[in-house]
């Protein structure tokens, strides 16, 4: 059967999958050997060059995925990320970025790439004229994520595609707050794309992994350094995320229903001043995300009115967890002025929206109705403990 014609829950479920041989069990069969034969093999396999059996295998269930020819599996997200940008820039280069990026992306090129000799450029708004104007002749990337970590900023793909072909350079975007269920930049003519595995395609908050999808030419090159570099996952590991991205498709339309009706409960909320999501009409990004992206994600972020305490707030949560990370099948809050974008300064958080009060908010399965309950016995705790302060 063609991949092109499989629908989304069956690429997650079969494609890339291996075949039990000797047992015919159901799923696809662990290979923990750390050490292949090299005399008469088709490839000489070994876990740091990205080839062993559960390894490959599950590369093409994220290449299919992605639409994309093939794909590489790595330790993290940021490892994803710094191969794939350190595969393309060298000293003397030059990368235009998006201003609003996962905080751990912003701290690898401020604190690492002035001393490697790239220069970098953030882009000042989400329109393709800020980033246009930001190339110079010795630009060979522009790098993107959409939706944002965490104000879900929505950035046209095929605007950024269209210039980064017109100028000889390369797309890359983060596309793990979307995750392949919702959005293929590939089909909008992004060269490459990375995600955090940990996120989306793990969901079950117990694997840490990065993936890469682009054309084959492209991997090569990135594997040519990746490598070296040495970030590849344990096949255990990789045998786990293949279980775990098999019910993704199921596990993100839950969570992308769940955003959605918690988004517009929140919006019209008394103690809300703003909401953050692409599936509000309000969200300046909105028209856009329809036309690039299948559901608008499971992610949000909202602030509190300024009398309400947000830490206390997120302390107080009984169901929801005041946990790090997203995107697992429970729902957790944090402050990303703590956790993802901590590593920022206060200045660098300001310039990118990010106050104190900020709670981003990831939805997992649970039935809707027991969130809300939980936040409204949480928000009714906060104002009791306020009124009481006041005495």
């Amino acid at each position: 059967m063609d991949k092109a014609k499989k629908g989304l829950n069956t690429i997650c479920t079969h494609t890339g999958s291996l075949k039990d041989k000797e047992f015919k069990g159901a799923v696809s069969p662990l290979y923990m050997s750390s050490s292949y034969a090299f005399e008469d093999v088709d490839k000489k396999r070994y876990p740091r060059y990205f080839n062993t059996p559960n390894q490959e295998a599950l590369g093409k269930k994220i290449a299919a995925l992605e639409h994309a020819e093939a794909a590489l599996i790595f330790g993290s997200g940021m490892a994803a990320i710094s191969t794939s940008l350190m595969a393309f820039l060298k000293s003397g280069d030059h990368v235009v970025l998006q201003r609003e990026l996962y905080g751990g992306t912003s701290n690898l090129i401020s604190e690492e790439f002035e001393r490697f000799g790239i220069a970098y450029t953030f882009a000042e708004g989400m329109q393709i004229s800020d980033f246009e104007k930001e190339i110079r002749p010795n630009t060979k990337v522009i790098y993107i994520e959409t939706p944002s970590n965490p104000l879900l900023a929505i950035t046209d793909l095929r605007g950024i595609a269209q210039i980064a072909q017109e100028h000889g350079i390369i797309s890359m975007i983060d596309n793990t707050f979307a995750s392949p269920v919702n959005q293929n930049p590939i089909d909008f003519g992004i060269d490459i794309v990375i995600h955090s595995a940990t996120k989306y395609m793990g969901g079950h908050s117990d694997i840490c992994a990065g993936a890469v999808a682009a054309s084959t030419a492209y991997i090569e090159r990135i594997f040519g350094l990746a490598k070296n570099l040495g970030g590849s996952l344990s096949d255990y590991t990789v045998w786990l995320l293949e279980r775990s991205i098999k019910t993704m498709g199921i596990r993100v339309k839950v969570q992308n229903e769940n955003a959605q009706k918690m988004a517009e409960y929140l919006y019209t909320h008394k103690d809300v001043k703003a909401v953050y999501y692409p599936g509000l009409p309000s969200h300046p990004g909105h028209n856009l995300a329809k036309s690039q992206m299948k559901g608008f994600g499971g992610m949000l972020s909202f602030e509190l009115i300024e009398t309400l305490d947000a830490s206390r707030f997120q302390k107080t949560l009984q169901l929801i967890k005041a946990s790090m990370s997203l995107a697992g099948i429970e729902s957790t809050v944090l402050s990303p002025s703590k956790t993802s974008h901590a590593l920022l300064s206060e200045e660098e958080r300001k310039q990118q929206g990010i106050n104190d009060g900020l709670i981003r908010f990831s939805l997992g399965i649970e039935e809707l109705d027991d969130l809300i309950t939980d936040i409204e016995q949480a928000l009714e705790q906060v104002r009791n403990k306020k009124q009481i302060a006041n005495l």
